[in-house]
């Protein structure tokens, strides 16, 4: 193991012991025995930590650890149902306050990308940040004509930052690959690797420009989802100026309250969004964290989700978005053996999986799921039994959807927090109804008819050449395929051959070997030659016609 690896390892041990961690772990049941040993700790008297919360050492130890850990506090911070209220309430911090770097160093980071001062590239610029994450930082602004708009800057030096912390999880990862029996059905590597490419294509901002102009395409004046306008000329790899938002913060429930928001429709749409960016799109917002979504609450009874902060995006394969609404459909209709064979034949289980096993022990953990609201189902539980299923049976993590997997797990938090008695199920199973009619039934096969059909008539005039092409080609390869033929023929031929002669040499070198063991000393004399006996004349002279024979070509 690298030795920046072990430093950066013990950098991490240090943080987590300065913000008293180590008193949180030694709280656990298991270890309470040993609670004494806090205070031995010099930390322990003389640090601030007795005075903090365990959810506010938890957070700034996260923040001093740097991005990778902040995201993964943000993950954490969107499962209410798993985490107790003061982790949960201290972690959502994470999403847009993380602590800021200097005001001027930002100005100082703008200036340099944009070629240009603040003063001459905006009307106006605040030096408070609005908000600050893990990846960048945003102030407000404004442009000469009017228009406010948030100016986004990368954190400094966090890709260096980044590539370290990259480095511990590739070295964990490869060692669980190598030593863990669980290793090569998880696939940590490629797991890893998929993470690494998310927090990059995060570092550059005219990507997420584009992600964001991209999705504004899809939802072009839809009544789900605003997304704001991208200024491109004052954009760069470390810099992003966007159309500033004002709504609701989706974790203010209180305030989307006393806006009278309607929230049934509310978690609705935010089923029917994400349903409609994963399979009608196939391009969707990756990190849909509370501190990335507002709500457009001018009609409280159809309220419109607005989203920001568009570096993590994601798309599926065709056949892996296929096999997912196909999982669906058969899921929401509790076709649990289709679901079965859909792992079976896309590979995600061996195929000596037996599908009636398979069935059953999908049953077993759906099955006391279905037709309740969110409240009341423990998601926790629910997957705790699900990867003890994929256990047994050899399911390997699939990790080009590791994204799709963490953005369904975050909109699942979120339609808890706003509508507890939403029917997951029911909401959802329409769409994906509607999805695989206009997909996969007949109405599919006419439209993608039509599509192809200019595509047909414009290489029709083409197919009798083609054809004519084709049987050439066929008449050479049968050709080819003909003289392999008899060149294998020849070879098998000459290899027979081959074999009859080493047959031959071996057989007249072990006779004429039995004959110099029999016959021993006496062959040295002329007299013993002439003593030899008939059998002994008859074994040399069948050695040496033998070993003759074998080494000529018969």
């Amino acid at each position: 193991m690298k030795l920046s690896i072990l430093w950066r390892l013990v950098v991490i041990q240090y943080i987590l012991y300065r913000h008293g961690l180590d008193e949180i772990v030694l709280g656990l049941p298991i270890l309470r025995s040993f609670r004494f040993i806090k205070y031995l700790s010099p930390w322990y008297w003389l640090s601030n930590n007795r005075r903090r919360s365990h959810g506010e050492r938890l957070v700034h130890a996260l923040e001093d650890l740097g991005p990778i850990f902040v995201k993964f506090g943000q993950m954490l911070s969107t499962r209410r149902d798993l985490l107790s209220p003061e982790y949960a309430n201290a972690l959502s911090a994470l999403q847009d306050r993380v602590r800021p770097f200097p005001a001027d160093e930002a100005r100082a980071r703008i200036e340099r990308a944009l070629g240009m001062s603040t003063d001459t590239a905006f009307a106006a610029f605040t030096a408070e940040p609005l908000a600050s994450a893990s990846i960048a930082q945003v102030h407000a602004a404004t442009l000469k004509d009017g228009t406010a708009v948030i100016v986004k800057i990368v954190r400094p030096g966090v890709e260096a930052r980044i590539r370290q912390d990259l480095e511990i999880l590739y070295a964990v990862a490869r060692l669980a690959e190598r030593y863990w029996a669980e290793g090569p059905r998880l696939h940590p590597v490629e797991v890893v690797g998929e993470f690494e490419k998310t927090l990059y294509d995060e570092l550059d901002l005219v990507r997420e420009a584009a992600n964001a102009a991209e999705l504004k395409r899809h939802f072009k004046g839809s009544p789900l989802l605003y997304v704001p306008e991208v200024y491109w000329d004052l954009c760069r790899r470390d810099v992003l100026v966007q159309e500033r938002v004002f709504g609701i913060p989706i974790a203010q429930t209180d305030q989307l309250r006393a806006a009278h928001v309607n929230m049934k429709v509310l978690a609705e749409r935010g089923v029917e969004v994400f349903f409609t960016q994963v399979f009608d799109n196939n391009f969707f917002h990756a990190d849909m964290h509370p501190g990335n979504i507002f709500v457009d609450a001018s009609d409280p009874e159809q309220p419109r989700y607005m989203a920001i902060d568009f570096g993590i995006v994601g798309s599926l394969m065709p056949e892996d978005q296929r096999y997912l609404a196909e999982n669906f459909h058969a899921f929401f209709n509790r076709d649990y053996r289709r679901v079965a064979e859909l792992h079976v034949e896309s590979g995600w289980v061996p195929r000596s999986t037996r599908v009636e096993e398979f069935e059953s022990a999908i049953r077993t953990v759906c099955e006391p799921i279905f037709q309740k609201p969110l409240r009341d189902i423990s998601f926790g539980h629910f997957l705790l039994r699900l990867f003890q299923v994929a256990r047994r049976f050899d399911m390997e993590v699939q990790p080009q959807l590791v994204l799709l997997q963490k953005t369904l797990l975050a909109i699942e938090g979120l339609g808890r927090e706003l509508y507890p008695d939403l029917d997951l199920w029911e909401t959802a199973k329409p769409f994906i109804e509607r999805w695989m009619r206009e997909r996969i039934g007949p109405k599919a096969f006419l439209k993608r008819f039509k599509n192809e059909l200019p595509f047909a008539v414009e290489h029709f005039a083409e197919l009798p050449r083609l054809a004519i092409t084709a049987l050439k080609h066929t008449e050479r390869q049968t050709e080819q395929m003909a003289a392999q033929q008899r060149e294998l023929q020849a070879l098998r031929l000459e290899m027979r051959a081959q074999s009859r002669r080493n047959q031959f040499t071996w057989l007249g070198s072990l006779l004429l070997l039995a004959f110099v063991i029999s016959e021993g000393a006496d062959l040295l004399h002329w007299s013993g030659w002439r003593q030899l006996s008939l059998l002994g004349w008859a074994t040399f002279i069948s050695g040496l016609v033998f070993t003759y024979f074998g080494f000529r070509r018969l």
